[in-house]
């Protein structure tokens, strides 16, 4: 079925929680951009038809968008997977269990829609055949495309991989005197104080953080960590890559999400001592996300196109052959 016009280009705010909120989101794809290499940078640009800097921040909440649509209702289930285990004293994701048969989950969506963006591995052809290739049609490699950008941020939001009052929507807290839910303040509110604010200016506000966190990989305190960061990043399992990821996000839902019994954590003040222990965490798994998502936006158009560039990126981020 084809994709209505209205579909296509529609960002506007859609009703309900959005994973790190547009904010995260945003933030993510801008470090991506940061760290992809030339050739992906070029092959993205061309197949969302957009060449500013941009690019990939532009689509970052397209797939919040769409799910409140009547093309996009069918994505509704792939932003998250449900683990049904018993937090805080036992966490853990199992595909089988926690993902639905019938409708997907974030796992299998990352996994599909990866695949969708791919030619076949043996050929290697220039950019401009590949991006114009009726194979699968431009709209359809430029539509995977974008749910692959708001899937590996969604898979780094650790009530995304969570079932307990479905990702903590049903726990209602306050959070600097603010009534909220507690999926909204790990989506929003905490990223939100951290960077000081965003004052209805998503964009500004996640490029600064963006530019900090990529100093802070670059030569900061997540340098000497970076590149663990992408050894669980199999390209030719993507499933498994999917799964370590959500695996990782779940365990902070057992460190520091649910503090005490989630029945228990109701009407608690989040904004003091639980936001000054979770604030790291949360830049930590957005910094994550940002840099995991350049590898694997790379490692796809590398497949696509053949690498142009051997070893590392114009970024300095190291090959994953090298890790």
């Amino acid at each position: 079925m084809k994709l209505s016009s209205l579909a296509v280009i529609t960002t506007a705010a859609a009703p309900g929680a959005l994973a790190w909120g547009g904010f995260g989101h945003i933030t993510t794809a801008y470090l991506a951009s940061d760290f992809v290499s030339p050739q992906t940078a070029t092959y993205l640009q061309t197949l969302l038809r957009n060449d500013t800097p941009h690019y990939l921040a532009g689509v970052a909440t397209w797939a919040d968008s769409v799910r409140y649509t009547r093309w996009g209702r069918f994505s509704s289930d792939f932003h998250f997977i449900d683990a049904k285990d018993n937090p805080p004293s036992s966490c853990g994701v199992d595909f089988e269990r926690d993902c639905k048969k019938d409708r997907g989950c974030v796992v299998s969506a990352l996994h599909n829609y990866t695949m969708r963006m791919m030619l076949d591995p043996a050929k290697k052809a220039t950019l401009q055949d590949v991006v114009n290739l009726e194979a699968l049609p431009v709209w359809e490699r430029a539509i995977a495309a974008k749910f692959v950008v708001h899937f590996i941020g969604d898979i780094h939001q650790p009530l995304h991989t969570e079932n307990v009052a479905r990702g903590g929507n049903g726990i209602h807290v306050l959070f600097d005197g603010r009534r909220v839910n507690l999926h909204h303040v790990w989506d929003t509110s905490i990223a939100e104080k951290w960077v000081g604010g965003i004052r209805r200016r998503p964009y500004e506000g996640a490029r600064r953080w963006a530019d900090e966190l990529a100093r802070e990989i670059r030569e900061g305190k997540y340098a000497a960590v970076a590149g663990e960061w992408l050894r669980s990043a199999n390209f030719s399992d993507p499933h498994s890559t999917a799964m370590a990821w959500a695996g990782e996000s779940n365990a902070i839902v057992c460190s520091h999400v649910f503090t005490s019994d989630p029945e228990d954590m109701h009407d608690q003040e989040l904004g003091g001592e639980y936001y000054e222990k979770a604030a790291p965490v949360v830049e930590l798994q957005v910094a994550r996300a940002g840099y995991r998502l350049a590898a694997w936006l790379d490692m796809i158009v590398e497949d696509i196109l053949g690498s142009e560039d051997e070893g590392k990126s114009s970024s300095g981020r190291p090959s994953t052959d090298d890790l």
